[in-house]
């Protein structure tokens, strides 16, 4: 939401004390200690406020900038998963790019929840290259056809996939197997298996008839900036 927008819903609120006998012009510049001009003009939209101004006027006049938020656009933006009770733990389906450049995936962007065994869950091992500590960890993407054609057979259209997004080396998993990732290319997921070499992350595609890709990594960047995370389970369609 847009400070435009925030200084905006102030005015409302005090033209609706105003207009409800609650409230006068003067009465708030004197609380303020602005002019009363200066309280006038900002009623009349011919001047904002300062941010210590717009501070003030929420001190004296007892509210918070959560009295200026948008209800529809809290609850839009507002986590829908609460801790679960049971032995399940609800992980959020979203979209390719959603899920490869959001920490966390806000309800306008959940497209589906499945439920997964807890115990399946924490036995899943992480293995973080940087800071992953306020990024939601377990995110299903579906994959799309071209995804699904370089990693031929081994995945196929419209499988679910669980990314890791706690697992961003390029150590095995498990000895003697390449890990599978989403990695980033294009603020989305392309899925491959990865290694380094030059300074530069080789995206190798299951299906060998598939052509290899080549990222080249900014500088100061690692490889753990570009794996979206270890893909750890997949889903296939009936």
């Amino acid at each position: 939401m847009k400070f435009k927008v925030l200084q905006e819903n102030l005015r409302k609120i005090l033209l609706d004390r105003i207009e409800a006998g609650e409230l006068i012009g003067l009465r708030l510049a004197q609380q303020t200690g602005f002019k009363q001009a200066h309280i006038s003009n900002f009623l009349n939209r011919k001047r904002g406020l300062s941010l210590e101004g717009m501070d003030k006027v929420l001190q004296v006049q007892h509210l918070s900038v959560l009295d200026l938020l948008d209800p529809v656009e809290v609850n839009k933006r507002a986590s829908i998963l609460p801790p679960s009770a049971d032995e399940f733990e609800n992980v959020v389906l979203a979209d390719s790019p959603i899920a490869a450049t959001q920490p966390f995936i806000v309800s306008m962007h959940v497209k589906e929840i499945v439920k997964f065994k807890k115990s399946f869950l924490h036995r899943i091992k992480a293995e973080a290259h940087g800071d992953r500590s306020g990024w939601q960890r377990f995110v299903l993407i579906k994959l799309d056809g071209r995804e699904a054609l370089a990693m031929h057979p081994r995945l196929t259209p419209g499988a679910t996939l669980l990314i890791d997004r706690h697992y961003t080396s390029l150590k095995p998993y498990r000895k003697g197997e390449s890990n599978m990732y989403a990695v980033l290319k294009n603020d989305t997921c392309a899925v491959r298996y990865v290694e380094l070499a030059a300074g530069r992350l080789v995206l190798r595609p299951h299906n060998h008839d598939w052509p290899i890709e080549v990222i080249a990594m900014q500088e100061g960047k690692s490889a753990g900036d570009y794996l979206v995370g270890r893909v750890c389970h997949v889903g296939l369609e009936a």
